[in-house]
């Protein structure tokens, strides 16, 4: 599912955030990358998510050189990935039936492929009896499932995770990490960056460990 040959990340300024990474993450796989602040999750992630593009090396994704990659076509590529974010990106004055339609919509699904789908994926967060809720007055918890519903709703091959238990207290993170662990039965390739360290071990998963832009420890396969 992911592959990373010799892959580096220079900055302007000479700031080197990834060295000579080479990683292989299975299709299926539900994979931790950890490490401290500035270690190189965060560039990893955006090479992964074709926000940036490496200074050296192949990154493959899904079996797709996304450094190659047309700018024009990135959008598109991008519809077969999940994506949650720490900070939600929720859009303010849709619903949360309309937060999760929006990704459907946007691949030109019928409005009513839209609402039937949307309303699954918020009943598989729990969530379906807030259809109608602006985002504004959902708890901080019923927001990242909201997120989580609106990246599975087009059934991604790849869920990726920036943070996603950041805001969130213990109980809250593991509830979220549920529901990943629920997605990754399915058959989607799940893969989380976080420095909580007892999520971590709460999860007893693969888990890849940075260090100054290297890969300390690569984690075990299943």
């Amino acid at each position: 599912m992911i592959r990373l040959h010799d892959v580096s990340k220079k900055y302007p300024g000479g700031v080197m955030a990834l060295n000579d990474v080479n990683l292989e993450i299975e299709r299926g796989e539900f994979v931790f990358i950890t490490g401290a602040s500035g270690a190189g999750k965060t560039s990893l992630l955006r090479l992964l998510l074709r926000q940036e593009l490496a200074s050296g090396g192949q990154v493959l994704v899904n079996g797709q050189d996304v450094g190659a990659l047309p700018r024009s076509r990135v959008p598109q590529w991008r519809r077969g990935l999940g994506i949650v974010f720490q900070d939600f990106k929720l859009i303010p004055r849709k619903t949360a039936l309309e937060n999760v339609a929006y990704v459907l919509n946007v691949a030109g699904h019928s409005r009513e492929e839209q609402r039937r789908r949307a309303y699954n994926a918020l009943r598989a967060v729990e969530l379906h009896h807030r259809v109608n809720v602006l985002p504004e007055v959902l708890s901080g918890g019923e927001k990242q499932r909201l997120a989580i519903a609106r990246a599975v709703v087009s059934e991604p091959v790849l869920l990726i995770a920036d943070e996603p238990t950041g805001n969130l207290d213990p109980d809250l993170a593991v509830e979220i990490m549920r529901l990943f662990r629920e997605i990754n039965a399915r058959g989607t390739t799940v893969v989380v960056a976080t420095h909580d360290r007892d999520l971590i071990q709460r999860m007893q998963r693969r888990t890849i460990v940075l260090e100054n832009g290297t890969i300390l420890d690569p984690g075990k396969k299943p």
